[in-house]
């Protein structure tokens, strides 16, 4: 059992400021059991948001010394020992309490992506024919369980807050989901060009980083949409077989 501070970030009416908890922290603990505790002991109005407590609700996102985490998959004793634990909201979207954030932009972001249009069926008893390997290339993307770190550390959303101009990460994952899925065939390209500014990505693979599920956002995802986005808007040689085809 050890004493550790915790800094913890608490907002007001007029703004907020980070205060100092003690807690002893025995062995196994992560940073969401030390919160609770502090709730417990002398911190019961503080705000925290979390669900599974399991690293598969995405809930319980915050920043924890700096760093995009979830509360519930950091243990304490993957942390500096003898320094106090700095816990702030992230810092990408809008403040409700404490250390919960408003993420409805994200919600509203993911309303304007085009859904999942299925191409006819291949045989007469309405199914289709697929290939492992096409199948197998989405499934990665289906791990997301929108905890929204990788747009918290997006410099596009965090720095800049530009939520109505570029989508975030989580949403070109979502899209490659359904543009690489080997039924659909809904058109994208100028959506993701337009209005969800896959332009502002310049692939500096933080998302992929910071990504508690190890999805390849960068590589697998927006890569491959931006290619595409640029053989249908940007490649002239593209541009002139299309007029004949």
């Amino acid at each position: 059992m050890s004493l550790t501070t915790f800094k913890i970030w608490r907002s007001e009416a007029t703004g907020g400021q980070f205060r100092d908890y003690t807690t002893d922290i025995t062995e196994g603990m992560v940073v969401l059991d030390a919160v609770h505790q502090i709730q417990a002991e002398s911190a019961g109005d503080l705000a925290v948001r979390w669900n599974c407590k399991a690293g598969k609700c995405g809930s319980c996102s915050a920043e924890i010394n700096g760093h995009p985490k979830l509360m519930c998959m950091t243990r304490m004793a993957d942390l500096p020992a003898g320094k106090p634990i700095t816990l702030q909201p992230m810092k990408a979207f809008p403040v409700i309490r404490d250390l919960v954030t408003d993420v409805s932009v994200n919600y509203r972001n993911k309303l304007k992506i085009k859904k999942f249009k299925p191409r006819k069926p291949d045989a007469a008893d309405g199914t289709w024919r697929m290939a492992q390997g096409d199948i197998d290339r989405v499934q990665e993307f289906r791990k997301c369980i929108e905890c929204f770190l990788c747009q918290d550390v997006c410099h596009v959303l965090r720095e800049h807050q530009l939520h109505n101009e570029f989508a975030g990460p989580r949403h070109m994952v979502y899209a490659a989901a359904l543009e690489m899925h080997p039924l659909d065939v809904e058109d994208r390209t100028g959506d993701l060009k337009d209005t969800a500014g896959i332009g502002y990505c310049n692939i500096t693979k933080c998302c992929t980083t910071v990504c508690p599920e190890k999805i390849t956002i960068t590589d697998n995802a927006i890569i491959p949409l931006k290619e595409r986005v640029a053989d249908k808007f940007y490649d002239p040689l593209m541009k002139f077989f299309r007029m004949f085809t």
